[in-house]
């Protein structure tokens, strides 16, 4: 058997090789992603959201299918009323085993992971959630940018070059945005709708991604790398909202698994009889947001349901955020 490579701890590392990419271009996609679909663009809104959230047909076609939405504009993003999953209130167990740190840890060795960030996830613990709601979908660009024109912030995302929106990508997360920022957008639209809208905490997150059962993944036990737009094999970049349908979690939400990071409304803290973790997070950022489910920039060790992880001011870290509701 042919040993997997093993990458140095990725916050030493440059982007690019943290992503496992070389110095020389590399893409997945070709210039152009409607070319061989091109019917898609006579057809309505409503069936190009069927198109994308297919799972039988191919990602290209479901790519196309979102990219035509985010030209057209797609129907799924209301910003005064987004989607949202109801999840009943329930006593949930959350957390890793302490004996699991070991097996998570080799298993994503290859990616640079090591035993400090696992065990922030242990011990596992149970909580009463009260129910909630969980939006569809991450905050787009579309919606974010309707809260900047609307308030006058200047907290523009680092992913618009320039502070420029991206025509054509309304229907993207939005990303990188700081956590002041999420908080402000859902402060600002419970104030516009009188909705308790708000970020999840990170339990309510951790269960909606993982289900009754606890899943490793939104979809099940094993990394599935087509399920998610992770680095293993998406295209570099964030991609249309629900275009990864077999990535649903058990409550029908989509990409709580990779396309981008997700804020919640925790700062770290140790689990309930756990000890403090002071990795390297801890040391550069000093307390931070909990943020979870992976990103197109990262490998698949970060769509793990119980993974904790936060914000480092580089542009590996695409950083987003979805919405809860309190009923």
């Amino acid at each position: 058997m042919t040993d997997i490579p093993v990458m140095a701890n990725p916050n030493t590392l440059s982007d690019r090789a943290a992503m496992g990419l070389p110095d020389s271009y590399v893409t997945r996609t070709g210039p152009w992603p409607l070319r061989d679909h091109r019917d898609l663009l006579s057809v309505p809104a409503e069936t190009l959201v069927a198109v994308a959230e297919d799972p039988e047909l191919s990602f290209a076609r479901r790519y196309a299918a979102g990219t035509c939405l985010g030209l057209v504009g797609d129907p799924r993003i209301r910003p005064d009323d987004p989607p949202m999953a109801d999840v009943p209130a329930s006593r949930v167990r959350l957390g890793l085993q302490e004996d699991g740190v070991g097996r998570v840890t080799a298993r994503w060795r290859h990616a640079g992971v090591i035993e400090d960030w696992i065990a922030k996830e242990c011990p596992e613990y149970e909580a009463e959630l009260p129910a909630f709601r969980i939006a569809l979908h991450p905050v787009t660009n579309a919606e974010f940018r309707r809260f900047l024109e609307d308030t006058g912030s200047t907290e523009l995302p680092t992913s618009w070059r320039f502070g420029v929106y991206p025509d054509g990508l309304g229907n993207h997360p939005v990303w990188t945005v700081s956590p002041e920022a999420a908080d402000a957008y859902a402060a600002w639209l419970a104030d516009r709708t009188g909705r308790a809208f708000r970020l999840p905490t990170e339990a309510e997150w951790e269960y909606a991604a993982a289900g009754p059962e606890g899943r490793e993944f939104p979809w099940g036990e094993a990394f599935e790398p087509e399920h998610a737009n992770t680095v293993e094999s998406g295209p570099l970049a964030t991609t249309p909202i629900g275009v990864y349908p077999k990535g649903r979690s058990p409550f029908g939400v989509y990409d709580m698994a990779g396309n981008v990071e997700e804020y919640t409304a925790d700062d770290y803290l140790p689990y309930p009889g756990g000890s403090t973790v002071t990795d390297d997070l801890a040391v550069t950022r000093g307390s931070y947001r909990i943020a979870r489910g992976g990103s197109f920039t990262r490998f698949g060790d970060l769509a793990r349901t119980r993974r904790r992880h936060g914000w480092y001011a580089r542009d590996i870290y695409a950083m987003g955020f979805r919405l809860a509701e309190t009923p």
